[in-house]
């Protein structure tokens, strides 16, 4: 069973490809990935779509749940196993959330790849 669950914009080519990296970066599996269109994804984590659909969520192995940049910076603690990134964001936190909410905002003029939801049609619900 994973750690964590990281919830993503399955329609999003950049978030798509993003999620790609962060598996990359698990090599023990420690976090599952799931597009918050999949039916009961955003719930499963105590939220609704629209939070999903504003920002990344992550819920870690502590059960708290984290948005945003805080979101990433969690995610990236519990793939590495350490808390240096959460530690960085302590001090970092305002110039971290406005770049990405700056990013999260453009995100459709980054270079992706086929979103997620397109390549897993199945797994995910109509279009949002």
């Amino acid at each position: 069973m994973a750690d964590g669950l990281l919830v993503f914009d399955g329609y999003c080519g950049f978030c798509t490809r993003s999620v790609g990296w962060a598996r990359a970066l698990d090599r023990r599996g420690r976090v599952e990935m799931r597009p918050y269109q999949e039916p009961g994804v955003p719930e499963s984590i105590g939220t609704d779509a629209a939070t999903c659909a504003d920002a990344v969520q992550f819920r870690g192995p502590d059960g708290v749940r984290h948005g945003g940049a805080a979101a990433v910076n969690a995610l990236l603690d519990t793939v590495t196993g350490t808390r240096v990134p959460t530690t960085v964001y302590r001090a970092t936190a305002g110039l971290q959330e406005r770049v990405y909410r700056w990013v999260a905002d453009h995100r459709g003029r980054f270079p992706g790849m086929t979103p997620y939801c397109e390549s897993h049609p199945s797994e995910c619900a109509a279009s949002t």
